[in-house]
């Protein structure tokens, strides 16, 4: 018996070796932060999205493409039910051609899902937290509390699992707060990565009035702190500098600033089975047409397209005052 014909490894029309996939299991979240999401929100019907085994098939797939590291993402990804039951389902190949498994969250329902997580396989997970400030933490997300966020990371230290925490940088709303979250990080242990905000989709306010720069923010950082380049990477577009002061990592995603491009490494698949080759551009292939109707076969089939149609980079800007969002889609719908 001869052995099937090994699948070929995925590579874009310029070269772009693909080994992470970012996986949206929900659009759903139970905040409402202000440059992500409108207040008002409408979401896909539950009819819409894949199943968890779906989302496990599809995990599996990219893993026998040669993905190396998956994120499970959202919306809220701990606020899909079951969520835990996927992890394990796809924490599985952890070790047979998968190398990581890990979450992006806002940590709300951290503290009920941390040791599953952990016994899942899962060993570091990002958490969004823009501000520690009560209030201002309230006034971001529209109705967050910042004990439950904090609470969940503590649970998810006890559980074992390593945290970096994510921060929006937000002109004249928690620009004063990036220093302090520097040092808070460095006490507890957490890197920290700062990300200029994305125009992604219509939400209540102008981007315009909080678009920050992240060049400056370096530069009044280092009047501070003795920031060193360094080449650690953790798959995702993050460039790491090292902190002197706190021993901590500092990383800068920069969309608008720096484009990234060059070395995208990643492919986005929503919790509807849209698999988008790049953040900043509204196209996709369909993998859930694919996967209901053709298996396996079809669902490669549409991979192999998917390659053949990632752009070179995004073209993201803040244009001017009013002006419409570089791609309409909210980011919670394709996964951060």
């Amino acid at each position: 018996m001869t052995n099937p014909p090994p699948v070929p490894s995925l590579s874009d029309a310029f070269g772009r070796r693909i080994s992470y996939v970012r996986l949206s299991v929900t659009d759903r979240c139970d905040l409402r932060c202000r440059y992500c999401m409108s207040e008002a929100m409408s979401f896909l019907p539950r009819r819409e999205v894949l199943t968890l085994e779906e989302l496990a098939e599809l995990a599996d797939a990219f893993v026998a493409r040669g993905v190396t590291r998956i994120r499970l993402t959202g919306g809220e990804p701990l606020a899909r039910r079951g969520i835990d039951d996927l992890a394990r389902m796809i924490g599985r190949q952890i070790g047979n051609g998968l190398e990581e498994l890990t979450l992006t969250t806002n940590a709300t329902k951290l503290a009920d899902h941390a040791q599953a997580l952990f016994e899942a396989g899962v060993r570091r997970v990002n958490v969004s937290l823009d501000s520690r400030d009560p209030d201002r933490f309230r006034h971001i997300t529209r109705t967050g509390d910042v004990k439950q966020v904090l609470d969940g990371i503590a649970a998810a230290q006890v559980a074992g699992l390593r945290i970096k925490i994510n921060m929006v940088a937000l002109k004249s709303l928690n620009e004063d707060e990036i220093a302090p979250m520097l040092e808070w990080c460095g006490a507890e242990g957490h890197d920290l990565t700062l990300i200029e905000t994305m125009p992604l989709g219509v939400v209540d306010e102008d981007r315009t009035d909080r678009y920050l720069p992240l060049d400056g923010v370096r530069t009044k950082l280092e009047e501070r702190f003795t920031l060193t380049p360094e080449q650690h990477r953790t798959g995702g577009p993050a460039r790491y500098l090292r902190v002197a002061e706190t021993g901590g990592r500092l990383g800068f995603i920069t969309p608008l600033t720096h484009n990234f491009c060059d070395g995208c490494n990643r492919l986005r698949v929503t919790v509807d089975g849209k698999l988008t080759m790049c953040l900043g551009h509204d196209d996709h292939v369909d993998l859930k047409q694919a996967l209901r109707t053709g298996g396996r076969a079809a669902l490669d089939e549409a991979i192999d397209e998917a390659l053949r149609l990632k752009p070179r980079r995004h073209h993201f800007e803040i244009a001017g005052r009013g002006a419409a969002p570089a791609v309409a889609r909210h980011m919670s719908v394709t996964g951060g």
